[in-house]
């Protein structure tokens, strides 16, 4: 049981991605609508996967595409815009969940499935719940790396770039989140509320 996803807009619409943020870059509402729609389910998905909070998702994706726009005289053209974007949703995603760790306000967060819709490849709902369950008790580091790499299809040397983070770090959060997943996944199965 894996998450399946494709990279939003990075293969498939290179030049009017680059047109869109040249236009977006000097204020085309059109050009940021265009981004918002390629990118905004991706990145909605991602900081859901990460925070496991739907309304925190949403504000961290409303935020971090914000924060885009205002950076885009600091983007690298020569770059596809997906990556950095999502790198930035995926960051602040981290950083809302150990912020929120930090207060010790971790508690039980209701998981709405129906809102949350991440495609998977076991279409078992028990399946699901569990796998998002299992996603739960990952730290936020963990999280953020399987979503990129499941999520979005990143390889670890993309993901190693995209976060600064040496490649073995990578490989090393990946390997763990994995085994996690694997032990709770494969673990007895628990009561599951349908």
């Amino acid at each position: 049981m894996a998450i399946r996803g494709k990279r939003q807009g990075e293969r498939e619409q290179v030049v009017p991605e680059r047109q869109w943020v040249d236009e977006a870059k000097n204020g085309s509402e059109v050009a940021m609508e265009q981004l918002f729609r390629a990118y905004w389910p991706g990145a909605q998905r991602a900081a859901y996967l990460v925070v496991r909070d739907w309304a925190a998702a949403e504000d961290i994706a409303q935020e971090s595409f914000m924060a885009a726009i205002r950076s885009l005289d600091r983007f690298d053209r020569k770059r596809p815009f997906g990556p950095w974007f999502h790198r930035i949703v995926v960051n602040r995603s981290i950083d809302w969940s150990r912020a929120r760790q930090s207060r010790r306000e971790v508690g039980d967060v209701s998981h709405d499935s129906k809102q949350a819709t991440v495609e998977f490849s076991d279409p078992d709902p028990i399946a699901r719940k569990q796998l998002l369950a299992a996603l739960g008790d990952l730290t936020p580091e963990h999280r953020g790396v399987i979503v990129l790499r499941y999520l979005f299809d990143y390889t670890p040397g993309e993901i190693s770039q995209m976060l600064e983070e040496p490649r073995g770090t990578i490989n090393s959060r990946m390997r763990r989140a994995l085994d996690r997943l694997a032990e709770s996944v494969n673990a007895p199965a628990k009561e599951v509320d349908e």
